[in-house]
């Protein structure tokens, strides 16, 4: 889809976060050109541990990246990456921080608006439901609290998102 902003909710080491840079500098190959300021990848944590942020400020691909630290589902979070989003035209959204049902629905509803159209709003680790119960013993998700169980709730009365189930086909594993 080609997006000029992907926002990630959950940073931990910060590997998405390169991933996703990789992916927007890929594009700006592709396209001939270079711009830093066309393209970003905004990562929200409420955490950002001190050598994972040093360890993403080193790499050669964080003049695509910014960082927020606070609770993706906090107002003020919500705000300022409302603001960031409101200069972005193609919008995607990675959602990976806390897994619980409550946590990932607030999510949903905070950054599932931000997604263009024809875009993806990714819920990660929906796998968690088809684990066996009591599969985390020192997580507060589980089987009917947890990333899946939020996005199914979530979309019972909507019709402006869609679950792509062709992804299946083109992907070996996914648990998102």
């Amino acid at each position: 889809v080609k997006p000029d902003l992907i926002i990630e909710t959950g940073i931990a080491h910060g590997g998405s976060l390169i991933l996703s840079a990789s992916m927007l500098a890929l594009l700006d190959l592709k396209d001939g050109h270079y711009d830093p300021k066309k393209r970003k990848v905004l990562g929200v944590d409420i955490d950002i541990r001190v050598h994972n942020k040093l360890a993403i400020e080193s790499h050669p691909l964080f003049y695509l990246i910014e960082m927020i630290e606070g609770s993706s589902i906090e107002n003020s979070v919500i705000s300022r990456v409302e603001n960031i989003a409101s200069e972005y035209r193609s919008i995607m959204v990675f959602l990976d921080s806390m897994h619980t049902h409550e946590h990932v629905l607030a999510e949903l509803n905070a950054y599932a608006p931000l997604v263009s159209k024809e875009s993806y709003c990714v819920v990660f680790d929906t796998v968690v439901e088809q684990f066996p119960e009591g599969y985390y013993p020192n997580r507060p998700w589980d089987v009917g609290n947890n990333p899946k169980s939020a996005l199914d709730s979530w979309l019972e009365d909507r019709d402006d998102f869609v679950v792509d189930t062709d992804i299946s086909t083109k992907l070996q594993v996914s648990s998102n």
